[in-house]
């Protein structure tokens, strides 16, 4: 068997090519319920996947994500009502929209660091979400807005489940295929050296403005483009759910869980939390909140590195051991 740190690139895409393919040919095999599931699990991979690039490439921790979020959805649904424009057309508008604001933002947010970055986009998804809310005559405010599926007004007819699930496998694999040559660009690695040290960075002649900014644009752009999706399978939208910040906390968690910085930190993080975490709802109703954040807490105690790199350490190393994971990272 080939090492798992020598394994050419080919032998990660033919299994990623078929995942891919067993995964188109599963809504046949389930339920209504069960393959919404499933097309939320890949748009949480998405979403995992475009904070890694920014949280865990860069290491800039963004608990504001959502804005992009919503910000793609709401210029989905005001062009689809007010412009009556096709949703394949409004869907690469509101990722290019989404995008631009998220340059726009980087532009002052990137020049601070930390937890001053980290409560300064909490405080712009929060703002925008307070513009939403007051611009009724566009974004509907408070009341939501709702784009037309039906009958003359609708300027593109409802996807159904089973559309909406491979619009969302679609935005997943896109994700983790971005990322994957992300990972290994010469942008990739100018992220990483500005995670590890940015001073340094910038006196070897990287722009880590420049970086950062396009780093935050371009996770703007898939997460904005997942809240395009959203908005459309969700016909009715509101700046509560749409702006909400449990989502952004939630990304955070995956990726952090899975691995930050991996390509399959994310996906596994995303899959697993949504799973357990269904199961938890179906069969312990009124504590699975509980339970999972006490699963979430013990994960992150035991698996500080997350899931990917504590299975790559333990397989170069074959050792596995928790107590050495907290020494390491003196929990």
């Amino acid at each position: 068997m080939i090492p798992l740190h020598r394994r050419p690139p080919w032998v990660s895409g033919a299994a990623g090519i078929t995942a891919v393919l067993a995964l188109l040919a599963l809504p046949g095999m389930l339920y209504t319920g069960q393959q919404r599931t499933v097309a939320t699990v890949f748009m949480f991979v998405a979403l995992a996947q475009a904070w890694n690039i920014i949280g865990g490439f860069a290491g800039y921790a963004c608990f504001g994500q959502v804005v992009f979020f919503g910000f793609g959805g709401y210029v989905t649904a005001s062009l689809m009502v007010h412009a009556h424009i096709s949703f394949w057309l409004a869907l690469p508008l509101s990722a290019l929209a989404a995008g631009l604001y998220g340059a726009l933002l980087g532009l002052p947010l990137l020049r601070l660091k930390g937890h001053y970055f980290a409560v300064a986009t909490l405080g712009v998804a929060e703002g925008t979400r307070e513009v939403v809310t007051n611009l009724p005559r566009l974004t509907g405010g408070g009341a939501g807005i709702t784009i037309p599926t039906v009958g003359r007004d609708a300027a593109t007819a409802y996807l159904g489940n089973d559309g909406f699930y491979l619009l969302f496998l679609g935005l997943a694999v896109l994700a983790v295929a971005g990322v994957a040559l992300l990972a290994r660009s010469r942008f990739g690695y100018m992220l990483r050296a500005i995670n590890q040290d940015e001073d340094a960075a910038a006196a070897m002649g990287i722009n880590t403005t420049r970086a950062k900014v396009a780093a935050f644009a371009a996770s703007g752009v898939l997460t904005g483009l997942a809240g395009s999706i959203y908005a459309f399978q969700q016909v009715t939208i509101f700046p509560q759910r749409l702006f909400e910040v449990d989502i952004s906390v939630l990304v955070v968690i995956m990726v952090v869980l899975g691995g930050s910085g991996t390509v399959a930190g994310p996906v596994v993080g995303a899959v697993s939390i949504q799973f357990v975490s269904e199961y938890l709802r179906q069969h312990f109703t009124n504590a699975h909140t509980f339970i999972l954040g006490a699963l979430i807490i013990v994960s992150v105690v035991l698996l500080p590195q997350g899931a990917v790199s504590f299975a790559r350490d333990a397989w170069r190393t074959r050792r596995l051991s928790f107590l050495d994971t907290i020494r390491t990272y003196r929990l």
